[in-house]
């Protein structure tokens, strides 16, 4: 129990040195908005260079109101329901944690993130991107557009075939 609670003292500096700081005008109004945001930053790449962009993109999408779309907040949700094998009826299945279907962040954390997600989170890349895709080497390919998005989805997640029906915000 010592060592949990000595975990969660450390998470708690942390998360209040990263939201001390926080660049200016970001649409995250609480130290646990920005835990959340990180623990989907997480969970998202294993690339510490592509932490800032995903930030970033998922900034700009909270900005416009657009749905967040990040597979790992849907797994998250499935729990012990979830067998290694994201289903499309997966995505639109509504529970508290899907963000394909409800708007926002979800209501707590999905991961405990390192600090270079909690300040990826606070300290997002100024970035026009509001789609990814992982490339299938850990990295992430960085969209404006739909469009550029559903050619980057066809590259690395279909191989070249039929373009892709709907967005996705990751190829996770």
């Amino acid at each position: 129990m010592d060592v949990l609670r000595q975990s969660l003292q450390l998470m708690d500096r942390r998360l209040q040195a990263a939201w001390d700081a926080r660049a200016p005008g970001l649409p995250l109004k609480s130290p646990d908005e920005a835990l959340i945001l990180a623990s989907i930053v997480e969970k998202e790449t294993g690339q510490a260079g592509d932490r800032p962009e995903i930030a970033g993109v998922f900034i700009n999408r909270l900005r416009i109101g657009m749905r967040l779309q990040t597979d790992p907040t849907v797994i998250y949700g499935l729990g012990d329901a979830f067998d290694g094998n994201l289903r499309r009826s997966h995505l639109t299945a509504d529970t508290p944690f899907n963000t394909y279907t409800r708007a926002g962040l979800p209501p707590t954390p999905i991961a405990m993130p390192g600090k270079a997600s909690l300040m990826a989170a606070v300290q997002p890349a100024q970035t026009k991107s509001l789609y990814f895709v992982a490339r299938g080497d850990g990295s992430s390919k960085f969209s404006e557009s739909l469009q550029d998005h559903n050619r980057a989805v066809n590259k690395y997640q279909r191989g070249g075939g039929a373009p892709a029906p709907a967005p996705a915000a990751s190829g996770n």
